[in-house]
């Protein structure tokens, strides 16, 4: 396999083959040609919409040969716009050079004067950026932590009845099942997601230089920009923001950071509790010819993917906290320090994607031994300490606790028989001495597993309700 040995991050580097597709989402030549989007649809808006004068409908061959720039955007052309910038040291403006070089000499040419037409680079930049994070949500975010979710629910749906040792704060406790265990994450990521699939359709706004449509109204006056602009957003599956500076605010991108760091937290919760089990012995991991654990222990078989997660989601969440505190932040109407902040937006939801597939594999490669679980509960009779105190406390005995903690705190070895005989000694009703005789540590499991079995998976896959690009329009086609 062959790795860039000369890469400066290990995204591009060690871990390109994990993730290099996202660079359809995320490279330098992705934001070009989202931008070449949005420049290209504004100007068929601004012709077949707006019908602004001096412009006619545009036939379905012009419309055609606009949207083939962006359609077969490739590598050469991204070369060309940079190629343009080195000129202009400005990187939208290099792309409205680019498409006017791509109308000469066809019947458009004359329309060029239209490309751009009243828009301020953060017009076309913060459309750009939505559309890039809409469609990275929508066709990989989501459907990773979906995958997750499933496998996660599958491994509760087995073991719903697996009775497994409790542990607080580190210490024995009440026994639970490792089903229920299981099932807590895929409930605590679903809430999640549907918190993230909430603030979506992300914002946009195209309204000029500093959000008050100066140029369009000083050269349009009788036009309804505010309502044209809002049809255009929503045209491209965005939600309307009516009030900016030059910068969209970036409010809409802090919610959607926030809400992926609470997932990476639930991730990074499941790995760590995962890496512990495995530890254990509730799990074996399943062993792959050729592979090394240890560089002087032949016999170690590491939990090294729950370990990747955790320590690519702390690289994330690191960067999207920045992300989500500072693109909130602009002096007045505008300055540049979001510009550099937000090309680095890829690199942080490129290493959640890294570590959900850590924790996928992590998860793959793990085979319960129901032995070892049951058997750390098999003999902890201890536990049964609870459901006795509480018997007694409904038959009105005094001290219940006390008295069990007298028999038990602190004891190494509480045997059946100890237990049993204590029961035998209680002043409660029959039934009540029947009900605890019949309870073992095993047993004593409340309703985890009827929780497992009553709980309904359903992961929220789409959240672009926003409405759909114009028809013809790749929009949502990410860049490859």
């Amino acid at each position: 396999m062959d790795h860039n040995l000369l890469a400066i991050t290990p995204l591009d580097g060690r871990y390109a083959d994990k993730i290099n597709y996202l660079s359809q989402y995320f490279s330098e030549a992705a934001l070009i040609r989202y931008r070449c989007l949005v420049e290209i649809e504004w100007f068929i808006f601004l012709c077949n919409d707006a019908k602004l004068d001096g412009t006619d409908i545009l036939k379905p061959e012009e419309i055609k040969i606009l949207r083939s720039i962006y359609e077969e955007f490739d590598v050469v052309d991204a070369k060309r716009v940079k190629a343009i910038e080195e000129k202009t040291n400005h990187d939208v403006k290099a792309v409205e050079y680019f498409i006017g070089e791509k109308l000469r000499n066809t019947p458009l040419e004359k329309y060029s004067g239209f490309i751009h037409f009243a828009c301020t680079s953060e017009d076309i930049n913060n459309l750009s950026y939505a559309c890039m994070v809409r469609d990275f949500l929508d066709r990989e975010q989501i459907p990773m932590i979906s995958g997750l979710v499933q496998e996660i629910y599958s491994t509760a749906k087995k073991y719903k009845s697996l009775p497994m040792l409790s542990r607080t704060h580190g210490q024995p406790a009440s026994p639970t099942t490792l089903g229920k265990e299981m099932i807590n994450f895929v409930d605590r990521l679903e809430r999640e997601v549907e918190r993230l699939c909430s603030c979506l359709p992300l914002p946009g706004k195209i309204n000029g230089a500093v959000g008050n449509y100066n140029a369009h109204y000083a050269t349009y006056g009788k036009a309804d920009w505010v309502a044209l602009s809002e049809e255009f957003v929503e045209m491209l599956g965005l939600k309307f923001n009516k009030y900016t500076t030059q910068i969209e605010p970036h409010d809409g991108f802090a919610s959607v950071f926030d809400s992926i760091k609470r997932i990476n937290n639930i991730v990074l919760d499941f790995s760590r509790d995962m890496w512990t089990y495995i530890g254990f012995g509730y799990f074996v991991q399943k062993v792959k010819a050729g592979e090394v654990g240890s560089s002087t222990m032949p016999h170690k078989v590491n939990p090294i993917d729950f370990e990747n997660a955790e320590g690519n989601i702390g690289i994330a969440n690191s960067l999207l906290e920045h992300l989500s505190s500072k693109l909130q932040v602009s002096r007045m109407q505008r300055d540049l320090s979001d510009s550099t902040v937000q090309r680095n937006i890829g690199t942080a939801l490129s290493y959640c994607i890294l570590s959900y597939k850590s924790a996928i594999r992590g998860l793959s490669k793990c085979e319960v031994d129901e032995d070892a679980v049951k058997g750390e509960v098999r003999d902890r009779w201890e536990l049964l300490a609870e459901p006795i105190q509480m018997m007694m406390r409904k038959n009105k005995m005094e001290n219940p606790y006390e008295k069990l903690k007298k028999l038990t705190r602190g004891k190494k070895s509480i045997t059946k028989s100890v237990v049993k005989d204590f029961i035998k000694a209680l002043k409660i009703s029959a039934a009540d001495k029947k009900a605890l005789n019949a309870l073992t540590p095993e047993k004593y499991i409340g309703i985890a597993d009827k929780l497992v079995e009553d709980y309904e998976l359903g992961v929220c896959l789409s959240q672009n309700d926003g409405g759909c690009p114009p028809e013809g329009c790749s929009a949502c086609q990410g860049c490859g």
